[in-house]
This record gives C-alpha cells, structure tokens and sequence, in this order.
C-alpha cells in the first residue's frame, strides 16, 4: 500500500509540470495579468471586501496569480503551494510586478512548521482540499495561523461533482460521496489546455460537506455561513454552458457546482 507521502510527491511533479502549461494558457492569461487583470472571482471578491491593511494567508496558491491580486488590492500576503515550480515562478511574479507579497513551498498540511505568523484572513479556493487525505489536520492549521476573530473563507468546487467520470463522452457517475478510499487518476492534458500532452497522474481524495464543516468546527471556528450555487466561474467541465453573467452552468442545472464557507476564529 502506498504511503500518502508517496501521493503527494506523485501530486508534486504533476504540479510542477502543470506549473509550465498553465503559464502559457488562455486560462490564466498571464499576458493580461501582468497589465493588471484580477484573476480573482465574484464570490471571494464579495465575501472578503476590502483587504486594504490586512494580512492574508492564501492556501495552494499554484503560481501566485490570486495570491498577487490580493496584494493589488492592499493585503500583505503570503502564499503556500506544494509545488517549488509554482512557488518560483510565484516568486519571480512578485518581483516582476514590484508587490510585496511572500511564497512558502511546502505541503499545506505542514504550513504551521514554516509559517509562525498569524493572520486576518486564510482564503483559499477552487480545486483545493481534493488533494488532501484528512481534513482534521487541516482545519487545525488553519485556526492555528488566523488572528482571534480572523476570518476564514474557502470557495471550492461541489463535492457532488467529484463523484463523476468526466473522461467518458458523458460524465458517468463512479466515486462515493464520502468515500475513503484514495482515487487515482491518469489522463492527458490539464483543466486549463485539455490538448496539452502532459500527463496528469493525480491521487485525490472525496470530501464530503459535513466533513469540511466538522473539521473547521473541530477546530474552533464558528461557521458565519455555508452557500451552494449551481454555477461555477470556470469552465472546467465539459460542456458547460455561458451565461450572460460570465458564470458557466451545467445544462439541466441539476446539481451545485460550486460552494462557498466563511467562518470566524472565536
């Protein structure tokens, strides 16, 4: 049996190939970011307001694109990512751009052996806590390195659409709401360049909603709230539908795509 350790350093090397297509993508338009496009999204935007002042903490940040936008908008930043690809590249960002925001490279769960401060904010989003065996360890971390009445807000895609198969023409239903067990999977290309011809060898885990919110709880968090919407502000499924507002929307809009938790360090 695999250790996680092995996971993760399986997880690590994708990410520091995937570091290299993303780059280049359309997705992530580093052209228009480095001009000054927010690659931040309406609901984080929304639920955080006005950083201006505050330290921010940003859980797997990739390569710093959110972790910068914060630092844009007046946060004194500091971004994690397991991947040392991400995080030089974060870091050559950083300069390019003259902000002051600061990259960690280590595996999330550990972010307490390397990062000592505490902080207003922890945010972190879209496509995260997957790569992650336990969320105890995690929601820990977390109130370890916020501030008594810090904030803590997560936006992260729906656990009910980890559940499918999106490598079938028709997404096929295969992985258990709450299952254990750890999901490997092997595909060419990446969310962000489908045609690439990386591949992508990914151990993940499923995580159910009482499972985050239990873990944060466990923790000494008090929930402020907990939203789901049947939309999502990527296109990262396949055949997703525009709408007007930019979001992108499954076409029977049967199930959330998306959910977003803030809650309060008491």
């Amino acid at each position: 049996m695999k250790s996680n350790h092995s996971f993760f350093e399986t997880n690590k090397a994708t990410w520091n190939t995937k570091v290299k297509v993303h780059a280049k993508s359309e997705m992530y338009n580093m052209e228009a970011f480095k001009k000054g496009n927010s690659s931040l999204m309406p609901y984080e935007l929304e639920a955080l307001g006005d950083v201006k002042g505050k330290s921010l903490l940003h859980l797997q940040c990739h390569f710093g694109q959110d972790t910068l936008s914060w630092s844009r908008l007046g946060a004194k930043c500091i971004g994690v990512d397991l991947s040392d690809e991400g995080i030089k590249l974060a870091k050559a960002l950083n300069t390019e751009l003259k902000l002051d925001a600061e990259f960690v490279c280590c595996n999330v769960l550990d972010t307490s052996k390397y990062i000592k401060d505490v902080f207003d904010v922890v945010f972190t989003s879209y496509g995260v806590i997957g790569w992650l065996p336990d969320l105890k360890p995690w929601g820990k971390m977390i109130a370890e390195r916020l501030k008594k009445g810090g904030t803590f807000f997560m936006v992260e895609f729906h656990p009910i659409v980890w559940m499918f198969d999106y490598l079938e023409e028709k997404p096929v239903m295969k992985y258990g709401y709450m299952q254990d067990d750890v999901i490997y999977e092997e595909y060419e290309g990446t969310y962000a360049n489908e045609n690439s011809k990386m591949i992508s060898k990914e151990y993940g885990w499923n995580h159910g909603l009482g499972e985050v919110v239990t873990a944060l709880t466990e923790a000494g968090l008090h929930i402020e709230y907990l939203k789901e919407y049947d939309e999502s502000p990527y296109d990262v499924l396949p055949n997703l539908e525009k709408q007007d507002s930019g979001m992108f929307v499954t076409k029977d809009r049967l199930y959330p795509l998306v959910f977003c938790l803030k809650a309060v360090k008491i």
